[in-house]
């Protein structure tokens, strides 16, 4: 006789080893997800390889919490981090100021956080770097008096916070770059990073004590790169140790304005991204067809139905388009390398 338990144990004893297994591989599937996607708004995209820090991601390690100062005439903005290990002087483009470094803030009410100049900072803290950031008094800097005025700002500044004995060291971006050129004929820098620009090696005497030097620079820009390649062989030849490092175009897909840009939302990122597709602003690949200087995407924003919570958010977006079209803009999407080589270069 057929025993009706057996039958029971015969049929039931499959189905509940498939439920068993269908509840195991979906808590499995459930944890990976969780840990693929779990806080990825704080962790760096990667986008060709460019390790593409998110707005964000250094918010567990530092923030910014600058201390500004007027000296000499200008605007003076800093901040040391808990056992620094070098001093870091940051020079701006022109149209640039000490105040794109840092986000706005209570001590620093004018401050204006550049997507690209406040990641710098941010990275440089993060890796125990005091920063000073020193607006120029013109548009641009000058090679004069200037020279003088900044030199004596860094002393000062230097002394004041009994930081004599850390190494010294140097970026500036375009106009910036010029000056930190010559500057580092002035003040003993353990390095210098020269970025976007090559530099005023034809009109200075390079010595074997001129500090190491980086190039960061984008090839699309033929004419500076033909310069940096003659005041590389220059330096060469001096003594000086030197490198370079290119920094090329890259897409934009829908986050990546968002993931770059302070208080701007994902789903307006994500219609920027349609707008400019539809606009032909971007070709099939999300390249940007022009510099973002010379494409006409503020107008076309102004005719569609996509508002901005906050104006200052159409400078920070500008910044990201001539980055990603790649001729001429400061970018922070080599500061881990930036850093690597202040760091390689200290004594």
């Amino acid at each position: 006789m057929w025993n009706r338990g057996n039958k029971s144990k015969a049929y039931n004893g499959p189905q509940n080893r498939f439920v068993a297994f269908l509840v195991v591989s979906v808590t499995l599937v459930t944890l990976v997800f969780i840990m693929l996607f779990h806080n990825t708004d704080q962790k760096p995209s990667s986008v060709l390889g460019l390790r593409m820090e998110k707005w964000n991601s250094f918010e567990s390690l530092v923030q910014l919490s600058p201390t500004v100062d007027f000296r000499n005439g200008t605007d003076v903005i800093w901040q040391i981090p808990d056992s620094p290990k070098a001093v870091l002087f940051l020079a701006h483009g022109c149209d640039g100021r000490a105040a794109n470094f840092w986000d706005k803030s209570s001590t620093c009410p004018n401050c204006v956080g550049l997507p690209e100049e406040r990641l710098i900072a941010l990275h440089a803290l993060a890796r125990k770097f005091a920063v000073l950031t020193i607006s120029s008094k013109e548009r641009c800097w000058t090679f004069g008096k200037e020279i003088v005025i900044v030199k004596d700002i860094i002393t000062w500044w230097v002394k004041r916070n009994k930081l004599e004995k850390l190494p010294l060291v140097a970026l500036g971006a375009s106009s910036g770059g010029y000056f930190v050129s010559v500057l580092a004929t002035e003040l003993k820098f353990s390095s210098i990073t020269l970025m976007i620009a090559e530099g005023m090696f034809d009109h200075i005497d390079i010595k074997e004590n001129y500090p190491p030097t980086l190039f960061v620079h984008m090839p699309k820009d033929l004419f500076r790169q033909k310069k940096i390649a003659e005041y590389m062989e220059v330096l060469k030849n001096n003594g000086v140790d030197v490198e370079e490092i290119e920094c090329m175009e890259f897409p934009l897909s829908p986050h990546l304005l968002a993931n770059r840009i302070p208080g701007l939302d994902q789903s307006v990122s994500a219609k920027l991204f349609d707008l400019f597709r539809h606009e032909g602003f971007i070709d099939e690949n999300g390249y940007m067809k022009n510099d973002g200087r010379r494409t006409h995407w503020k107008e076309a924003v102004r005719k569609s139905n996509i508002i901005f919570p906050d104006k200052q958010l159409a400078h920070y977006i500008q910044e990201e388009l001539n980055l990603a079209f790649a001729v001429h803009e400061m970018t922070s999407l080599h500061s881990d390398r930036i850093v690597k080589w202040f760091e390689s270069h200290m004594r």
